[in-house]
């Protein structure tokens, strides 16, 4: 058990929050929960031992493990995969070290009698003891086994991980935190960098196998299958339901509508009573009861609503001019970077206001297939872009191609042209960026800020091929669900790629499956082909 104790956060005079205390039980799975800024990451730090806070304590058993994955973190690149993987089993291998340096001083050492030797005795006794009450374990095995449950092949285990992505990085970073068994898993965004099979894989070992589990995500999917418990972070105080995420809005919105029902109440009472004060003071009869409800509402504490996030993305794409009836058109396609096959003879038609998902794991081809499509790489086959086709392209990393260097404002105005540049202001705001927001420069934004504006490039020109590549990294619910909503009013084709379950449910009729170097076409929505595919995939990766 975890104890959180009257926590209370002070920055520059302004308190994030403040006398927040509970319990984080063996088998609890929370989801943190809260708008930007609330200060959910920084409780989560301060539970890591990350962060102090201004008061308060976090008390734990002193043997609890307690591991924490923050949302941007890289491993070091002097190893390979595994060897960082492996890092996990670090205090027990040396143990097993140690105990090896020691039996071998003992066997060259002959001054049995004396203090050293014996306290080498005693040193290994005591070794042994913590080494031999560990779990027999295959650590090799266990390695592996975790690697391959986050998408990495075994011709990836003794890579070194210089040659991985920040992404691939974070999964490995993963891998640690889950083979060391900890009691508690504090996770902030575990899901923005891995692929679905990944998240479904990573959702098995959270329910079936973790202790206790404290989670910050975007992701509804997610959050709702793995947690049993939800904590809000609002307004400088904790609310704790025993509920996940999706019927703990429902109880939120309960609680609100208490609060206003109370709220009325409280104000007619205290009206009343001003209104009795203001007719009777100085009334000589009355004096004793004027004094008294004077000191009554003195002492009133008053009612607070909890607030509500109103801020939310407006968005709605440009009608789409009309394309020809096949949009793209992919014919015996291949794809290979020396030996490494990544496709070979795809094959892929597109019709006009179709919208489709590209799924697979990381590396399967999915992105250098879109790049195919625009023409950004060459390709055995043939890649064809139908009769007066407008592309918009939302890359994988399109906020982190943003000049940093720019404001807000001047990102859209240098790429602005014609009667738009005049609405700049007001398209911003459309994407919540208003008053002083507009004049921040792009390297102090979040990477949700980054996000929605580099989606505000996107919308200025009318386009009828949109080609999202995981657009919803760093988007809150709110956003991504007016992404969602935008998306299934949108008039053109949609090539969409995405690990977020929630976000693509009820948006695609068509699968593209990039696996095994092929590209398998399924007639059937996104949500039926991943109910079809979530138990033999957990399987397959664990057994794999």
């Amino acid at each position: 058990m975890i104890s959180v104790d009257n926590l209370a956060v002070e920055f520059s005079g302004s308190t994030l929050f403040s006398n927040v205390s509970f319990v984080i039980n063996p088998t609890d799975k929370i989801a943190l929960m809260g708008k930007n800024g609330a200060g959910k990451s920084t409780m989560m730090k301060i539970v890591a031992g990350e962060t102090k806070p201004t008061k308060g304590a976090v008390r734990a058993n002193k043997d609890a493990i307690i591991a924490y994955l923050p949302q941007h973190l890289l491993t070091e690149d002097d190893c390979t995969v595994f060897e960082e993987a492996a890092k996990a089993f670090k205090q027990v291998f040396e143990i097993k070290n140690e105990m090896e340096r020691l039996n071998n001083e003992l066997t060259t050492r002959t001054d049995y009698e004396s203090a050293e030797y014996m306290k080498i005795i005693e040193d290994v006794s005591e070794l042994g003891e913590k080494f031999y009450a560990l779990e027999d374990v295959n650590y090799d095995a266990e390695v592996e086994k975790a690697l391959k449950g986050l998408g990495f092949k075994p011709e990836d285990f003794h890579r070194p991980t210089s040659e991985f992505s920040g992404g691939w990085r974070m999964r490995i970073e993963l891998a640690k935190i889950l083979l060391q068994k900890p009691d508690l898993i504090l996770l902030d965004e575990p899901t923005n960098h891995i692929d679905i099979e990944s998240v479904i894989w990573l959702e098995d070992f959270l329910v079936n196998k973790a202790d206790a589990v404290m989670v910050i995500s975007h992701d509804r999917a997610f959050i709702d299958n793995i947690t049993n418990r939800t904590i809000e972070v609002t307004m400088g105080k904790i609310y704790d339901y025993k509920a996940n995420y999706s019927h703990y809005l429902q109880l939120r919105e309960e609680r609100r509508s208490h609060q206003i029902k109370a709220y009325k109440e409280q104000q007619k009472f205290i009206a009343d009573n001003q209104t009795f004060i203001d007719r009777f003071k100085g009334t000589y009869s009355k004096t004793n009861q004027v004094t008294a409800r004077e000191r009554m509402l003195e002492k009133l504490e008053i009612i607070e609503i909890d607030e509500i996030d109103t801020s939310a993305l407006k968005l709605r794409f440009p009608p789409a001019p009309r394309s020809g009836d096949y949009p793209v058109s992919v014919k015996e396609v291949s794809k290979k970077y020396g030996d490494h096959v990544v496709f070979n003879e795809a094959n892929m038609v597109i019709s006009r206001g179709e919208k489709v998902s590209f799924v697979g794991r990381n590396g399967e081809g999915k992105s250098t297939m879109i790049k195919a499509i625009l023409g950004e790489i060459e390709v055995e086959g043939e890649c064809k872009l139908g009769h007066n086709v407008e592309v918009g392209y939302f890359a994988q990393n399109q906020a982190s191609l943003l000049d940093e260097n720019l404001t807000v404002f001047q990102t859209i105005d240098e790429v602005a042209v014609g009667e738009i540049r005049t609405q700049i202001k007001n398209m911003l705001g459309r994407f919540m960026f208003s008053g002083d927001d507009i004049d921040k420069k792009v390297s102090v934004l979040s990477g949700g800020e980054k996000t929605r504006l580099a989606m505000v490039k996107l919308l200025l020109e009318p386009v009828n091929l949109l080609i999202l590549d995981e657009p919803t990294n760093h988007l809150d619910l709110k956003s991504k669900d007016v992404l969602k909503e935008a998306l299934l009013d949108f008039g053109g084709t949609l090539i969409l790629v995405s690990h977020d379950r929630d976000f693509l449910q009820g948006l695609s009729e068509k699968v593209f499956e990039f696996k095994d170097q092929r590209v398998i076409e399924h007639f059937e929505t996104i949500d039926a082909f991943l109910e079809r595919n979530k138990i033999e995939k957990i399987a397959d990766i664990n057994l794999g």
